[in-house]
């Protein structure tokens, strides 16, 4: 189970980064609320997958 949470932190990690890339060759996206909504939701969604592996790591 925690590889799969591994993978998808991985993946989110990836497209978070990507996104951020992409919106910084715009600057007006930044004015688009959704935007920081979603960064937040990716953000955390990585930093709670990141939590689970170390839970499970230090469990072991």
């Amino acid at each position: 189970m925690a590889e799969v949470n591994g993978a998808r932190s991985s993946v989110m990690a990836r497209l978070t980064l990507s996104a951020l890339d992409r919106a910084s060759q715009d600057p007006s996206c930044w004015r688009d609320p959704l935007v920081h909504r979603a960064l937040l939701v990716s953000g955390l969604s990585v930093l709670t997958a990141a939590m689970g592996l170390l839970r499970s790591d230090l469990d072991r």
